[in-house]
């Protein structure tokens, strides 16, 4: 049987941002509060959109060496960020690979666990700082039927199964690897911003009621890609990541984004 991919499992971590490991500060003399960079998904949504108090943006992309995002995902990232967020002085990407920690499948604590001995960009004065990682693994959460793609799981933060998306992209019949990264990184930065319903209040009712956090609108990126549907592969068969819908857009807005 074909596999059906599962683009998000956010409520999975959603326990983890509270645990008591994250008030142990890291050594970053440049970091007003590493804690504030260790709360709830959605909670800073507002601080990412708007320039209300931070006039910049620094994605801190960290990768396990040989599982690089392509540079077209990443540049398709930033293009989705500066569509929807207010940066006056810019957004910029720090890059750098780790060694494998060699622990696959990854739990949900290990990705945390990453993140917390690895990152090194955290919010100061006037710039907002985002964790990603892009895992050399699978999630712990794969099933025969259903795997894991990405999780936002933290405020400003956000894991990539790389091993799990070239598993499943670059055939002849599968979507192709950087629109396959970039829908699932920006369907992912979709919860840090709030949507659905997360973060950022809806401005009109369309919250999928079966599968929460998530917009009804089949064409929107933030739309759950169900088992009964034919997953992510039909959401990307037109050759160009899905795009946020009005709805999703107007929330957005509405909580000081563009």
């Amino acid at each position: 049987m074909k596999k059906i991919f599962t683009l998000l499992a956010l409520g999975l971590f959603l326990s983890v941002t509270s645990c008591s490991n994250e008030d142990d500060p890291l050594d970053n003399p440049v970091a007003i509060n590493p804690v504030t960079n260790k709360q709830p998904t959605g909670s800073s949504a507002n601080d990412l959109l708007s320039d209300k108090k931070f006039k910049s943006m620094v994605i801190e992309v960290v990768y396990v060496a040989g599982f690089e995002p392509s540079s077209t995902s990443i540049n398709n990232f930033i293009n989705f960020l500066t569509a929807r967020t207010y940066n006056p002085n810019g957004i910029r990407v720090v890059k750098r690979s780790i060694p494998s920690p060699g622990n696959s499948p990854y739990t949900n604590e290990e990705i945390v666990s990453i993140e917390d001995v690895n990152r090194t960009k955290y919010n100061n004065a006037d710039e907002i700082a985002v964790w990603a990682f892009f895992a050399d693994g699978k999630s712990s959460k794969d099933t025969d039927t259903s795997v894991i793609l990405g999780t936002a799981y933290r405020n400003t933060s956000f894991v990539i199964y790389e091993q799990t998306i070239r598993s499943l992209s670059d055939s002849p019949f599968e979507p192709n690897r950087s629109l396959l990264e970039t829908t699932v990184i920006t369907h992912e930065f979709g919860h840090i911003l709030g949507l659905t319903n997360l973060g950022t209040p809806l401005q009109s009712n369309h919250e999928d009621a079966e599968h929460p956090k998530h917009c009804i609108e089949k064409t929107c990126l933030m739309y759950w890609s169900s088992e009964t549907g034919g997953g992510i592969s039909n959401m990307v068969s037109g050759g160009a990541a899905p795009q946020l819908d009005a709805q999703c857009i107007t929330d957005l807005r509405a909580n000081g984004g563009k």
